[in-house]
């Protein structure tokens, strides 16, 4: 059933008693009569009448409809039907979705009381792993392509503009500010990268100002955020491009690593027979103002793991080979202790709002006309 036909069966009251022989709740408690106080409750209680003024919401009884006796057959037009007084008409639209598809799937599968239970305990254990520096919903999402799925739908590519991919688990807010040529990494974090590119328009134009965020795992495979005792962000920066679009860093070779397989998605994926490698990447996050902000990484061509991401995260655009320098004054002229060291150069087009919209709108047309 629609929300609509719900409001149109149980907002006006059709088949149930009239509106005015339904109780409605109250933040004062029902008076009853001096001689019945010590023989009955009153109908709205006082754990009742302190929710409502604590902020629950106080609903028309007479709006809803009888929810009894309800079982495989009823209970989702139910459902929807008390959802029907969402005053935000999206999120009752996401919710009926959500409900109905929730529903089908659970009589789909017959599902047991023992899985039911399974996939509460594996959602409390997953909420309970997540922190400020690590998001183990994020992951559950990667690994499920959820995040592939929405970041696709939400930012279609159009050409010459970069093309983005899933932000992953390990993003934090507390990346250091960083000048031109300065380095993410500490020393001996793996091997030399130089990384530098510009920050351009569709037209080819250049989008100074743009700020850039990157980070990446060091040569064990590891975030900084997975080592114990982390006080200070590494492997990651935030800086800024120049005014003819151009930035650079120093950074270090990124290698491919596992995933998190020690908490409930790793083991998720062990009993799917899943592997838990991703291919070593680069995360790059870039905002300017009047531009849709771009969250992408780039792949490493020859990686073994290119074409089975355990997050579905790779896309041929975004492979990339860097270059071997054995020029010794050539690295230490970048900063550099030594060489050799690993030259990648990589420009990035920003779509601005507008195209952004535009590019969104047709794909959406594009994608439910392929449906039909």
């Amino acid at each position: 059933m629609s929300s609509s036909s719900a409001k149109t069966r149980y907002g006006a009251g059709q088949g149930r008693p009239a509106k005015s022989s339904i109780r409605t709740m109250t933040a004062t408690p029902a008076q009853p009569a001096p001689e019945q106080k010590k023989a009955r409750h009153s109908l709205v209680g006082k754990a009742v009448a302190e929710a409502i003024k604590n902020g629950a919401s106080n609903v028309d009884l007479a709006l809803l409809p009888r929810l009894r006796d309800l079982g495989p057959l009823n209970i989702t037009e139910n459902v929807l039907a008390i959802n029907s007084l969402c005053p935000n008409p999206r999120q009752e639209f996401v919710f009926d979705k959500l409900v109905t598809h929730l529903h089908d799937f659970t009589r789909e599968v017959s599902l047991t009381t023992e899985e039911w239970m399974l996939a509460i305990e594996f959602l409390t254990a997953t909420g309970k792993i997540c922190s400020d520096i690590r998001q183990e919903f994020i992951l559950l999402s990667d690994i499920l392509g959820l995040s592939c799925l929405v970041d696709s739908m939400n930012h279609p590519s159009m050409p010459p503009a970069t093309e983005g991919t899933v932000l992953g688990p390990f993003f934090t807010q507390d990346a250091a500010d960083l000048k031109a040529g300065e380095s993410i990494a500490s020393e001996g974090k793996g091997e030399y990268m130089w990384c530098e590119g510009r920050v351009l328009d569709t037209q080819g134009n250049p989008v100074p100002n743009c700020t850039i965020e990157t980070w990446e795992t060091d040569d064990e495979g590891l975030y900084d955020t997975q080592y114990e005792g982390r006080t200070v962000a590494d492997c990651r920066g935030r800086l800024k491009s120049d005014a003819n679009g151009y930035y650079s860093y120093r950074a270090v070779l990124p290698t491919p690593y596992p995933i998190p397989n020690d908490r409930p998605v790793g083991r998720l994926l062990k009993t799917l027979n899943r592997h838990v490698f991703r291919p070593a990447h680069l995360h790059m996050m870039l905002v300017a103002e009047g531009y849709e902000t771009l969250i992408t990484a780039l792949y490493f061509k020859g990686d073994q793991f290119l074409e089975s991401d355990a997050v579905f995260g790779v896309k041929s655009s975004l492979v990339v080979e860097p270059k071997l320098v054995t020029d010794e004054t050539k690295a230490k002229a970048l900063g550099f202790k030594h060489g050799p060291y690993w030259h990648l150069k990589k420009d990035y087009v920003l779509l601005t709002l507008e195209q952004a919209d535009e590019q969104k709108r047709k794909s959406l047309r594009n994608y439910y006309s392929s449906m039909k």
